[in-house]
């Protein structure tokens, strides 16, 4: 049983609407138990004055932006959270709303929860968010690499402000961003209401979990949907997704655990930069086994219960930025995936545990 707190990411580029999201949040009574940290770039915050919720379990970073110079304090802040929890001293959360800058880049945060030693086994990455401004959207894609890359890496898509916005320019945004990140769930909020419910606990991580759910959460075939959208849609060469890929790869055989880890190890190590988003469904020597990364952080595996379907062929799904699909299947020659017939090679779920820590390690380090 996964007894780690959930911490999920609440980004998007500047004025996108985060906050307003955030009041409607925290107004359901179903996120009563949520704890925020609100991340401000500049010496003098304002946007937590706008957040209309109790101050004991609200903490505002000021000191810079999140995806940078605050990482530090990110993790006091989470330990100071979970120490005054464990005394009393604040009201109990279940779960931990961290709102970024409209510049941050999500991927070093959700690096130092997954491979922090103080923070990691306390709290766990959960959904990345990110709010996309249905009026204004499309113009900062094409502007901004860092709203390129908020979409990119997240498990929801939330266009902001869909009642402001004209229907094609609406409509014309939703097929970009499905085409940049198929994997995600599209959703659209008008003045920031939305079912809570359907925003947050999308990451994988209960072995118990039915095998809809986990179909849906792999949504392998949006990923052929993207690959013709990519090429019936003529992109602007100023365009920074003109960049991204998105495809699936299918492995037929089952795939031993050291094979799996050494190709992970250096895709991650020496391309990490380049992996924006993988998410798998994997055949571990017959057992299904989930496994996921946002650029170096890679996630813990999660082994399931039963196979979600009759399918039990390797699925694996790449959001890659100048990496083509013919780079990720090069790599797959230059790794014995296959368990062979000698007895032994299970999956050392511990081994791969520390893998994923020294890959975050290394990649902080280049």
């Amino acid at each position: 049983m996964e007894l780690r707190t959930p911490v999920s990411i609440i980004t998007g580029f500047l004025g996108s609407g985060k906050t307003t999201l955030l009041n409607h949040v925290l107004a359901d009574p179903r996120m009563a138990g949520a704890a925020v940290i609100i991340n401000e770039f500049g010496e003098i915050g304002l946007d937590h004055l706008l957040v209309t919720t109790p101050a004991e379990n609200m903490v505002l970073l000021r000191s810079g932006c999140l995806c940078c110079t605050v990482r530090g304090d990110l993790v006091e802040t989470l330990a100071d959270l979970w120490k005054k929890r464990e005394s009393k001293s604040i009201p109990s959360f279940d779960r931990v709303l961290v709102e970024t800058t409209g510049l941050a880049d999500p991927v070093p945060v959700l690096r130092t929860l997954a491979t922090d030693e103080d923070i990691s086994p306390l709290f766990r990455p959960d959904t990345v968010l990110s709010v996309v401004d249905g009026v204004n959207g499309d113009a900062q894609l094409d502007a901004h690499e860092e709203s390129v890359k908020q979409a990119a890496v997240a498990d929801v898509l939330l266009v902001s402000k869909g009642d402001l916005a004209e229907a094609t320019l609406l409509e014309n945004l939703k097929i970009r961003l499905a085409t940049l990140n198929p994997g995600a769930a599209l959703l659209q909020a008008v003045k920031g209401h939305i079912d809570s419910a359907v925003l947050f606990g999308g990451a994988i991580w209960d072995p118990a979990t039915k095998g809809a759910e986990v179909e849906r959460w792999l949504r392998e075939d949006a990923y052929a949907t993207a690959h013709e959208h990519s090429h019936h849609h003529t992109h602007d060469v100023n365009r920074h997704d003109k960049h991204i890929r998105a495809f699936s790869l299918r492995y037929d055989k089952p795939i031993s655990g050291s094979g799996l880890t050494a190709w992970l190890n250096m895709l991650a190590g020496l391309r990490g930069v380049n992996l924006l988003r993988v998410k798998g469904l994997v055949n571990i020597e017959g057992r299904p086994v989930v496994v996921q990364a946002v650029q170096s952080v890679l996630h813990e595996p999660v082994e399931l219960e039963r196979w979600p379907s009759d399918d039990h062929t390797s699925r694996i799904v790449f959001i890659t930025r100048d990496m083509a699909r013919a780079d990720v299947e090069r790599t797959l020659a230059l790794f014995e995936l296959n368990p062979g017939k000698p007895a032994g090679g299970a999956f050392d779920l511990q081994a791969y545990q520390r893998f994923v820590q020294m890959a975050g390690a290394f990649q902080s380090k280049i």
